[in-house]
C-alpha cells in the first residue's frame, strides 16, 4: 500500500502538512472538518502538494 505526504493550504493562507496511507480519505476528511484542529477552523482548504511512497517511512519533507 502506498503511502503520502501532503501539503494543504488553508483559507487564512497558513499551510497543514501531512502523512497518510488513504489520501482522498484524508483530503476529504479535512475537507468536512473531520481532519486536524488546526484545518477545522481554517475551511476551506485546497490540496497544493502531494507525493506518492512506497512506504510511509520513506517520505521526505
Amino acid at each position: 500500500m502506498k503511502a503520502y505526504t501532503y501539503i494543504l493550504k488553508c483559507s487564512d493562507n497558513s499551510y497543514y502538512t501531512g502523512s497518510t496511507k488513504d489520501l482522498e480519505k484524508r483530503l476529504w476528511q479535512h475537507q468536512n472538518g473531520e481532519g486536524a484542529n488546526h484545518t477545522k477552523k481554517r475551511l476551506p482548504v485546497e490540496l497544493v502538494y502531494a507525493e506518492a511512497y512506497d512506504r510511509i517511512d520513506e517520505r521526505r519533507f
